[in-house]
């Protein structure tokens, strides 16, 4: 990995969490989702993309990368570790989350007020229905039993495979250059399914103050589709979308104009 120009910060509980910053202009912190780290090529093309027109700090979430990691997991110390690099970045910053990390982004919201400016998220994947809920519980059932199998090649493809990868990008994964790191990631696999094994907290959610945008690809999982209006009806502040022609892998170059419309209001 590329550390010519790594930063760290130190989270509350002592974990290190490595990031980069790149660009000009708002701060917007890059809340990735599952399996990647930061410098993921297709991580990396999102945030060339955006640096553009807003200053990034792209970061290994704890666990991945070259981030360190403190048991146990939760998601509050996840929401320590942006709060730390939000502290970095000058006390205020704006929010970035896909995927799972639009669960934290969301969490970071509804937690720290004022130091989050504003909030986009893209394809929130909390499960959106009780046959939905059953069948994500098994699926974590196999992956976490792999996990402690020390079967890390598996349990990843089995996850991508279960949240509804295609079948030739799961089975091309293994020849891609980010794969030697992507499958030691897996542990960090348990974070992800705690963090989106359960319907959204609506009730929760009506305190985030923060303005947000949450948008979902028409073509990505129909719980995705599902919950993203569900969210926006009860966040005050918050405007929905329906992104034509986009999947779970967003393209950052049609995000940018609608990042760009939001963030410089």
């Amino acid at each position: 990995m590329d550390k010519r120009n790594m930063k760290y910060v130190t989270s509350k509980d002592g974990t290190k969490i490595a990031y980069d910053i790149s660009g000009s202009g708002p701060v917007l912190i890059n809340i990735t989702g599952a399996s990647v780290f930061r410098n993921f090529s297709p991580v990396l093309q999102a945030v060339k993309t955006f640096s553009q027109s807003f200053t990034m700090y792209n970061y290994d979430r704890r666990g991945r990368g070259n981030s360190s990691d403190t048991k146990p997991y939760s998601t509050e110390k996840e929401v320590d570790d942006i709060e730390a690099l939000i502290d970095a970045a000058g006390g205020k910053a704006n929010l970035y989350g896909h995927s799972s990390g639009a669960v934290l982004a969301l969490e970071t919201a509804l937690k720290l007020g004022k130091k989050v400016e504003k909030v986009v998220i893209y394809d929130a994947p909390y499960v959106h229905n009780e046959a939905g809920k059953e069948k994500y519980k098994k699926l974590a059932n196999k992956v976490l039993t792999l996990l402690s199998e020390g079967s890390n090649k598996r349990a990843m493809k089995t996850f991508l495979s279960g949240i509804g990868m295609p079948k030739f990008f799961v089975w091309l994964l293994p020849l891609s250059p980010g794969w030697k790191i992507m499958h030691t990631l897996a542990p960090t696999l348990a974070y992800d399914i705690e963090l989106t094994k359960d319907f959204p907290p609506l009730e929760r959610f009506k305190g985030i103050k923060t303005p947000t945008r949450i948008f979902v690809g028409s073509k990505s999982p129909e719980n995705i589709r599902t919950v993203g209006p569900q969210i926006a009806e009860v966040v005050p502040n918050a405007v929905f979308e329906e992104i034509d022609g986009q999947d779970h892998m967003v393209s950052a170059k049609v995000l940018l104009p609608k990042f760009k419309t939001f963030f410089d209001k």
